[in-house]
This record gives C-alpha cells, sequence and structure tokens, in this order.
C-alpha cells in the first residue's frame, strides 16, 4: 500500500467510527430522519421490507415505548473487506428507562459497512444483548439536581433535544 493508501485507510477507519457515534447520538434524541440516514438506501427491514422509510417505521415502533435512553460506545474493530465494504464489531452499554424502570445493558453490535457516493453507511446492524439489569433507582424519578449548583438529580437532557421531544408528542405511549 502506498502512503495515499494508507492515509485513505485511516479516513475510511474514522468515517466508520463516526457513523457508529452518530447512530447513538440519533437514537438517544430520537431524530429518526438522522439516523435512517446512516443506512443504505435499500437497506432490509425484516423479512420482507427494504429501503428507509421503512426502517424508520421500525424505529419508531421500537423507541416509542421507551422513555430516555444513553448509548456509550466502548471498543470498536472494524476489518475491511476491500476499499467498499467492511465489518465490525462494536461494543455499547445502555442506560434505557421503560416501563418505570431504569435499566442498564451490555450490548454488542456486529455490523456491515458500505462506503456510498455518501460516505459510509450501514448495511447492517445486528443487536446482541449480553445482558439488561434493572437498576436500584431509576434516575428519571430524582428531583432536578440544577447543575451546576447541585449534583444529583435529573438533568435537562433528554428533552433538551428538540428531535426528543417532537417524538414523544408524536408517540405518546410512554
Amino acid at each position: 500500500m502506498t502512503l495515499e493508501d494508507d492515509v485513505i485507510r485511516l479516513m475510511d477507519y474514522e468515517a466508520i467510527r463516526q457513523l457508529v457515534a452518530n447512530y447513538a447520538v440519533a437514537i438517544d434524541s430520537r431524530d429518526l430522519d438522522r439516523l435512517v440516514n446512516l443506512f443504505v438506501e435499500d437497506v432490509a427491514v425484516g423479512k420482507s421490507n427494504t429501503g428507509r422509510a421503512a426502517l424508520k417505521e421500525y424505529f419508531r415502533q421500537g423507541l416509542a415505548p421507551l422513555g430516555s435512553s444513553i448509548l456509550s460506545l466502548t471498543t470498536h474493530v472494524i476489518d475491511f473487506d476491500d476499499a467498499t465494504q467492511a465489518s465490525g464489531e462494536v461494543y455499547c452499554t445502555g442506560e434505557i428507562e421503560r416501563d418505570g424502570h431504569y435499566l442498564r445493558q451490555a450490548i454488542l453490535y456486529r455490523d456491515r459497512y458500505a462506503k456510498t457516493e455518501e460516505g459510509w453507511k450501514f448495511i447492517d446492524r445486528d443487536h446482541l444483548l449480553w445482558y439488561s439489569a434493572p437498576e436500584a433507582t431509576n434516575p428519571r424519578d430524582l428531583p432536578p439536581a440544577n447543575w451546576p449548583r447541585g449534583h444529583v438529580g435529573r438533568g435537562t437532557l433528554p428533552e433538551a433535544f428538540e428531535s426528543f421531544r417532537r417524538f414523544q408528542a408524536e408517540n405518546p405511549q410512554n
């Protein structure tokens, strides 16, 4: 490989890392337009659907029962098949609010990526769960922390995300 090839490969690694980080932010902020645009246009959704519109509805249904979520990414291994295809494994810890409980999860995402004219995109993403366990305290039930004056209590997120507020208004199952 030439120096130019090495630089391109490093840029590809970083673009894929940013793709994965954008997924977490889009999930937590409930920005479904941002989220589905991280995937290839003809993404497979379930056994018989394809496309970003079908994916958006899939995520809407999956996220509607949840309150807040916080996805924190850790280990990320990327393997290139060639200049336009790669696969990856991403470790993630999640804090998920559901049915009045706050859950801590350990997740492994197994990904396939494609380099498109729009940049690197997910071809698919397999969500594997090590565990999901309830936390003793639901932090969303705490009184406001009023940070920086107070350090214990509820903060202003996720409601500070305009996309989260809009999603909650459109999906009042919570």
